[in-house]
This record gives structure tokens, sequence and C-alpha cells, in this order.
């Protein structure tokens, strides 16, 4: 099968794209707007940037139902957009999969997921934004930059470029060279429609040509 994704509509194009792109780490960011409201919410296209800086990116996409600004982007837009500027990435793991499923939930404006499903905002040390307490990591971020693909058009992406400036790690996740330990930080991550995965098969190979002997 041959597709021109011009030819296709947009529903079409996202199928294919959360079908093949495959497992995909989810971004469990919390904000806060000028108001102190507070918003959690998952999104699976996401990824780190690099290491110097240490920088992130998620893409939270304009609202199916007139193309607007979700919360999450309203309030981690930069300042000079009208935003906080701000957010935190939180880990999407097995302990709360169903509260991070939960808070896709579309909420009235205003209204916050942390208390729907409730988990418990944390303290952050440097950003406005809480952290979810229960989660074992967390990335504080000051927003560099939003890339706009379809300003104003329902479904369009938006990418949310963060740098990090706090790094939240639970004590018994990372040892003293600051290597994670995957079996105990069980995190999920998302498939095709409503199917997740998690990361416990897992299996090991060298880089480079030795991945071939």
């Amino acid at each position: 099968m041959e597709l021109k994704p011009d030819d296709l509509p947009r529903s079409d194009r996202y199928k294919l794209l959360i079908g093949c792109i495959v497992p995909r780490p989810i971004a469990f960011v919390s904000t806060i707007s000028h108001e102190g409201r507070l918003n959690l919410a998952p999104f699976s296209f996401f990824n780190g940037i690099g290491s110097d800086p240490m920088t992130l990116l998620f893409c939270p996409d304009n609202r199916s139902e007139d193309g607007s600004e979700k919360d999450t982007l309203r309030n981690c837009k930069p300042r000079d957009e009208g935003g906080v500027g701000q957010f935190v990435v939180n880990a999407a793991i097995e302990d709360y999969s169903a509260q991070v499923a939960a808070a896709s939930e579309p909420l009235p404006h205003g209204e916050s997921e942390f208390d729907m499903v409730g988990l418990t905002p944390g303290a952050s040390r440097a950003v406005k934004p809480p952290r979810v307490a229960q989660s074992p990591w967390a990335f504080e971020c000051e927003t560099l930059q939003i890339v706009r693909l379809n300003s104003d058009t329902i479904g369009a992406g938006n990418i949310v470029i963060g740098r990090v400036v706090h790094v939240f790690v639970r004590d018994d996740l990372v040892d003293e060279h600051l290597r994670i330990d995957a079996e105990k930080v069980r995190a999920i991550g998302r498939m095709a429609g409503v199917c997740y995965c998690t990361t416990r098969d897992r299996f090991e190979m060298p880089r480079g040509r030795a991945a071939l002997r």
C-alpha cells in the first residue's frame, strides 16, 4: 500500500502515526495558570532533545472542537505570549496508569485534573507548576519555544520545547553514577488506540557493528 498524506483525512493520518510510531513514551505534564489553577494531562508525542542544554519536547494538539489552545499549551507558552512559561514533566507509570489515562478527560476550563484523578500536587523547586507528588521522577522546565504547525486549526500540532532547570529523582531509583533502575520505575508507553504497554520485557545488545555478531 502506498499513501499520500495530503489525500487522506486528518483522522487517517493520525491513525497511521500512532499505529506505526510505537511504543511512545508519555509525558505527564503539569502546568499552572496565571490565576493559580492546576492542570495535568498526558502527551504521547514526547521525547528528549539533547543534554547540552538539557532539553525536551512534547506536542499538544489544538482542540478538536474549535482549534483553540488546550489548557496545557495556554499555561506553558512563553510569558511574552501570555503564558506562565513553565511546566513539569512527570513519569507515566504502572502504579497510577489509570490516572494517567483519566487525565486526558476534557474538563471545563479551570477544573483541575489533579482533583479529578486523585493525584497530589507536590511543590517544585525551580518553577511555579507543581510536580505530581507520586511521580518517581520529574523534570521542571522553562519553556524555550513553541512551534505552531498550523495555528488555530482543529487538531493541528504544536511543539513545546523546554529547558530542564531542575530534576527530581526518587533516591531508590538512581545509583551513584546517576543510572536509573528501569525495573523500579515501571514506566508505561502508548500504543495505538486505547492500548498501552509496559517496559518490563527488555533485552540488551551492543551498539554499532557489534550488534550484528
